[in-house]
């Protein structure tokens, strides 16, 4: 069906979900709707907070809202070069001549008085005159001497931002929950905040699991290969935010993944593991968590990518147990321990960003799980173009969960929903751009 969308049975937070998965009710696959609602359950605030220097804020969540001393703008001022004047000062019809009174600059204490039947040259950023209602632009006026030539009569308040008009005094500049970004820390020195309250950092600690892994540098032996997982979570957790806590690799020896689960609870408000969830009799994590005090409330997902996905409790630390193909631990992390996290730290809105693509080749597929696949950019979409213009996106090969190479050439992820059995060309995706 050419042009037809291709959505799932259901949406929240912009992601397609799936209540409906017939594998996922009869079977011992959990619904990806579910996995998430579940996941988001367990994730508790932290507490904690501290001072900091607004210069040295950037990143942090804040732990409450901030209010403006003032109200922004503070003052009437001119939002062009141009001319104050007062509208009973262009009567009949124009061209007005006015005679210049004064010139104001922004950083003038003062625009003072507008004489009657006088203009004021004013700048951007300068004080209205009292008794000015109107500022004409510069390029609809000329000037013969003394005297300013307006050629169009202006609306009354055109071109003057009203003190207030951005923000009340003591109105809130920004609430609790928000992190620190450009716009914010704009926000907050537009309204003289020198220094915020934010959020203590979330502690993640995560550790890799496997006999077989090796760092970056070391020589391989037969069978070994380079811990990825590692060094993907490292560059994942590497926000202002988050104490990450790297715990390394450890081999997979019941004994010394127990001793790790334990002291990553013991220190942190998050632990996340890679590999060790599935059904093997090398996978061990399930069973240790139960072994430690723990309790699992997600296990096994109908989502493609990241099946074997364990989410839990140990202590007071929330547990995420991600699959060991990088590609899948890339996908569960990004799409719940992300969210997660971002609950955990006190962040109000933290939704992936999502946009709408259609498909650029047609493919049939096996239903069952909701799927999340890498996809890359065809052509490209003009900011200027037509506002109905979707991107157009290539679906990369169906079996990829642990080539991260394939992931690298992604510019994000399609969600295909569980119950198509056929995606055909010009069908529409959610598209979850990297």
């Amino acid at each position: 069906m050419p042009g037809s969308p291709a959505l799932p049975a259901a949406e929240r937070d912009g992601l397609m979900y799936d209540p409906c998965d017939k594998a996922a009710k009869g079977g011992a696959l959990l619904a990806f709707d579910e996995a998430v609602a579940r996941a988001l359950r367990l994730a508790r605030r932290i507490e904690g907070t501290e001072t900091l220097a607004l210069g040295d804020a950037a990143g942090r969540v804040l732990a409450g809202p901030v209010f403006s001393p003032v109200p922004l703008p503070p003052f009437d001022n001119s939002a062009m070069d141009g001319y104050a004047v007062r509208l009973a000062d262009l009567a009949g019809e124009g061209p007005w001549r006015l005679a210049t009174a004064q010139r104001i600059a922004a950083g003038d204490a003062s625009g003072g008085v507008l004489p009657a039947r006088r203009a004021a040259r004013i700048f951007t950023g300068a004080p209205v005159p009292d008794g000015a209602d109107a500022v004409v632009m510069q390029e609809e006026t000329s000037v013969e001497g003394a005297t300013v030539v307006i050629a169009r009569r202006p609306r009354i308040g055109e071109n003057i931002r009203r003190a207030g008009e951005d923000l009340a005094e003591g109105g809130a500049i920004l609430d609790g929950g928000a992190v620190v970004g450009a716009r914010e820390a704009g926000a907050l020195a537009a309204a003289g905040a020198a220094e915020v309250t934010v959020r203590r950092r979330l502690r993640v600690a995560f550790f890799s699991t496997g006999s077989e892994l090796r760092q970056p540098g070391e020589a391989l032996g037969p069978g070994q290969i380079w811990n990825s997982n590692r060094f993907q979570l490292r560059a994942a957790l590497a926000l202002p935010w988050i104490e990450p806590i790297d715990l390394g690799a450890v081999a997979d020896e019941p004994r010394l993944l127990r001793a790790a689960l334990e002291q990553a609870a013991a220190r942190a408000d998050l632990v996340v593991s890679t590999g060790g969830v599935s059904v093997g009799e090398e996978d061990h994590m399930p069973r240790l968590l139960a072994e430690a005090g723990g309790t699992a409330h997600v296990m096994k997902v109908a989502m493609k990518p990241g099946k074997p996905l364990t989410v839990g409790r140990l202590g007071k630390a929330v547990y995420f147990g991600l699959p060991g193909n990088p590609v899948s631990a890339f996908v569960t992390w990004r799409l719940i321990g992300a969210r997660v996290a971002a609950a955990s730290a006190g962040i109000a809105r933290h939704a992936p960003l999502v946009t709408m693509a259609r498909a650029a080749a047609g493919e049939e597929r096996r239903p069952g799980r909701i799927e999340f696949r890498p996809v890359r950019l065809v052509g490209g979409v003009s900011l200027a173009g037509p506002a109905c213009e979707e991107p157009r996106i290539d679906l990369l090969k169906p079996s990829f969960s642990g080539r991260v190479a394939l992931l690298c050439a992604a510019d994000g992820l399609a969600v295909i929903p569980a119950e198509a059995a056929r995606i055909d060309e010009g069908d529409l995706l959610r598209f979850l751009p990297f």
